[in-house]
């Protein structure tokens, strides 16, 4: 079998629409800051594309700034506010809040002041859900964003973000999303672009990916395509776990992510489990991506009670669209026997 990628959460494959569509934009000359008809195009281009991502994300009565990812929008949105936030949060979050909300063994957060806090919607490491209180400041929405329903407008959110490379888009570009009526303080000033919001020539070939991956995520969210992910992710818990004794499946039993399942082994390091199944042809992660190649325990399981022998003892399958059922048996097999020859030299 070739090498099998389950790895989702750290980045999807790039989709057939998001490479078309990227390379049309390539084609185009203007600047869509200029005002002549090669500029306007471009500016065409731009806006259609804003106004699909509004589509997708629900926020017709919302603005939407493009930035380079969601780590520039988490610092656009955050910065300076002292809002409160939770150790489950991606570090681009906790960089910029007091970290202090509670997290309960289920890795749910406890809000006290929605007005004066930020709560991510899923959790990269072990997909679980979060249920987001009225009036909440800002959300990061960028692992739920195309993989679950959601619709800013009716949401009660401030602000949220996403980024088009968790979607099937292209790396290196994302969205900020305000309530209209709300505003950030400019962190790249200069010419004013996105309404004085973010300065600089818009990455106007990222955003025409961006969009149209965003365009096929809703139709493949539409279409029933999660469903089918969520049926392969209990499969494979179903296959592993008479096997795989004294291992823990995170957040089973609450609501999660359709493909994220997060395997923790005490006494297994993660990193371990890591380089065996790229090994075996597997390509899976130890937790986030952006700390994964960092020797240390999961931040995200210390927050929910978790030792460190446990917390150090991850591994995370995210599934896609397009995995197949034969790809998550092999995998299985291939995770069981690495566990086997584990158990069998005495842990």
């Amino acid at each position: 079998m070739a090498r099998v990628y389950l790895d989702h959460n750290a980045t999807a494959p790039l989709r057939a629409e998001a490479k078309a569509a990227m390379l049309e934009a390539m084609e185009l000359v203007g600047n869509p800051s200029s005002v002549h008809a090669e500029g306007r195009a471009a500016k065409g281009v731009m806006e259609r594309a804003r106004a699909d991502l509004a589509e997708a994300l629900g926020a017709h009565g919302a603005d939407i700034v493009f930035v380079s990812g969601s780590t520039e929008a988490a610092a656009l949105a955050l910065a300076g506010r002292g809002l409160h936030g939770a150790a489950i949060e991606h570090d681009a979050v906790r960089a910029w809040v007091t970290e202090d909300l509670p997290v309960d063994a289920a890795g749910r957060v406890s809000v006290r002041d929605p007005g004066a806090s930020t709560l991510q919607l899923a959790n990269s490491e072990t997909g679980i859900l979060q249920e987001l209180p009225e009036g909440l400041a800002v959300s990061d929405w960028t692992q739920g964003f195309g993989k679950i329903p959601v619709a800013f407008d009716w949401s009660g959110v401030g602000m949220a973000f996403v980024s088009a490379h968790k979607i099937g888009g292209p790396k290196g570009i994302g969205a900020l999303v305000l309530r209209r009526g709300l505003d950030v303080s400019a962190r790249i000033r200069g010419g004013g672009q996105e309404m004085g919001r973010r300065s600089g020539t818009e990455n106007l070939i990222g955003i025409a990916g961006f969009a149209a991956a965003a365009r096929a995520a809703s139709r493949d969210l539409a279409a029933g395509a999660w469903d089918r992910v969520d049926k392969l992710r209990n499969i494979l818990e179903k296959t592993l776990e008479p096997r795989a004794n004294g291992t823990i499946f995170v957040g089973k039993g609450n609501a999660r992510l359709p493909n994220t399942s997060l395997m923790v082994t005490p006494g297994w390091k993660g990193e371990t489990q890591v380089m065996q199944m790229d090994l075996a042809g597997f390509a899976v992660s130890a937790g986030s991506a952006c700390s994964s190649g960092k020797v240390k325990a999961s931040g995200v399981l210390r927050a929910m009670g978790f030792g460190e022998a446990e917390a150090s003892s991850a591994l995370r399958v995210s599934l896609g669209p397009e995995t197949t059922e034969a790809e998550v048996m092999a995998f299985a097999e291939a995770w069981l026997s690495a566990r086997d020859r584990w158990a069998a030299r005495g842990r």
